[in-house]
């Protein structure tokens, strides 16, 4: 009985796509609904949520971001008022056609994003440069309507956040876009343990619309790049479109500069493939809904769920536990454990409790210490966070031993089939060969990085003059 959890997950080896539903599944993440494409985020999953939403959102409001909600349908004719921007979001657009037994007299679009209804309220709302910058995030879901659909990656309905703001100048907005790309970064690093690539999107790979788009992208256990987070500079093209103006100090009427930025509950998609094994989740202490699991061993002998609970209520003080007294054997609750990530498991039984101990598992890397009960609370938290340094490491270890550089064409092909992973190489700057190198190989641009380096002076795909080295990878 013991292994049977596991014994369902298939082996990452084996099929990695097939590992990774069958973790999502077992581990109680999502569940599936009568509309194909939309999840239920159960509360497993939607706990993780709540841990980023909390978290990102104190960092947000530290660089002076305020929530707002604006509504989810859009006006056809508002959303056809910036050309690039909805010819990005056309194939991908849910219409609502009704109200009641009534035929709309327009259309209304639900939320792909909200960049047209922001500008139509900035324009109502924003008259001088007294009002500037406005700096605001909504919360919320948006739809659009995905062809494959994939649990946390890729859903017809997702969570997530996005920030839309206004200055009166560019290099605020510049300012502003690659601040907020650095929350992502520092976010993902410290609070998931996920290490990223910090860099600019080529014009190919930008958000439609948008002057220019960064992005963290960081590599998942497979091989294959996750774009994790964006950040947009749109300059005042949507400004020039909706009339977003204000009056200038000298009287002046002048176009705000604007942009938005957003991270998604595709997160999870990324913790689940950087630090899950075949035993299923893995999860960051500072973002595991539960961080300590206390197991009572032969629990039904007098005392020992009395103790498993007078450990919980010292170790609430010091970390989020909870207590496994259901009447499953231990190892089926270990695997339990393990399945759903648990970065602590605290086992006490009869013999601990008469010698004043107990024994720490630690989910990462499986190693059990005995420690005594005096000291339980200090060794535990000094443990989570050994474990949430430990989960970074391991991860940025994984990922700078599946980055590899190419100089020529030979190399790239050769790399991208046969190893997985990051592959730094120059690049002449033309769509031309970006769509070409996707063509051959099925590797993106996923960014130019801000650190660059010089590889060799040539593109690895026509041989011309060099102008960025770029991360190429194969994507979810």
């Amino acid at each position: 009985m013991a292994d049977k959890k596991v014994e369902a997950i298939t082996s990452m080896e084996e099929d990695f796509a097939q590992w990774y539903t069958d973790v999502v599944v077992k581990a109680d993440l999502t569940g599936y609904t009568s509309v194909k494409g939309f999840m239920v985020l159960k509360p497993a999953g939607y706990a993780i949520w709540e841990l980023i939403q909390k978290q990102l959102d104190a960092r947000f409001k530290e660089t002076g971001v305020e929530n707002v909600y604006l509504p989810m349908l859009i006006p056809e004719g508002l959303l056809q008022k910036e050309k690039d921007h909805v010819e990005g979001f056309a194939p991908e657009v849910a219409w609502v056609t009704h109200g009641g037994l009534n035929e709309l007299q327009e259309k209304l679009c639900v939320r792909p994003t909200s960049e047209t209804l922001f500008c139509d309220f900035y324009q109502k709302d924003i008259t001088s440069y007294r009002d500037l910058p406005k700096v605001y995030n909504q919360w919320c879901s948006v739809v659009r309507w995905e062809k494959e659909t994939r649990p946390f990656l890729r859903s017809r309905e997702f969570l997530w956040q996005e920030g839309h703001t206004a200055h009166a100048t560019a290099e605020e907005a510049e300012e502003r876009t690659i601040q907020m790309l650095n929350v992502y970064a520092d976010f993902c690093e410290q609070i998931l343990a996920i290490p990223v690539v910090k860099g600019q999107k080529t014009e190919k790979e930008k958000f439609a619309g948008a002057v220019a788009t960064y992005t963290i992208e960081a590599l998942m256990h497979d091989g294959k790049a996750l774009q994790s987070g964006t950040s947009h500079n749109f300059g005042d093209g949507f400004a020039q479109a909706f009339g977003v103006q204000y009056a200038d100090k000298d009287n002046q009427l002048k176009y705000v500069h604007q942009t938005s930025w957003g991270v998604t509950t595709r997160l999870i998609g990324a913790i689940i493939m950087v630090h899950g094994d075949d035993n299923g989740l893995k999860l960051p202490p500072m973002v595991a809904p539960t961080q300590v699991m206390i197991v009572p061993i032969q629990q039904k002998k007098e005392g020992v769920l009395d103790k498993a609970e007078e450990l919980r209520e010292r170790l609430a003080k010091v970390a989020r536990v909870k207590v496994d007294a259901t009447d499953k054997s231990p190892g089926f609750k270990f695997a339990e454990c393990e399945m759903r990530g648990v970065p602590l498991r605290v086992e006490i039984g009869p013999r601990d409790i008469e010698n004043n101990q107990c024994v720490l598992v630690r989910r990462d890397n499986g190693e059990k210490i005995t420690v005594s009960l005096d000291e339980l609370e200090t060794k535990v938290e000094e443990l989570l966070k050994t474990i949430q340094k430990d989960m970074l490491e391991t991860a940025r270890a994984h990922r700078d031993s599946h980055t590899y550089e190419a100089r020529n064409w030979e190399e790239f092909v050769d790399t991208i089939n046969n190893r997985p992973g990051f592959i730094k190489a120059m690049w002449c700057g033309e769509t031309e060969c970006e769509e070409n190198i996707k063509a051959e190989t099925g590797a993106s641009t996923r960014c130019m990085p801000f650190e660059q380096e010089k590889l060799s002076d040539v593109c690895v795909c026509c041989g011309k003059p060099a102008k960025k080295m770029v991360y190429f990878g194969r994507a979810y």
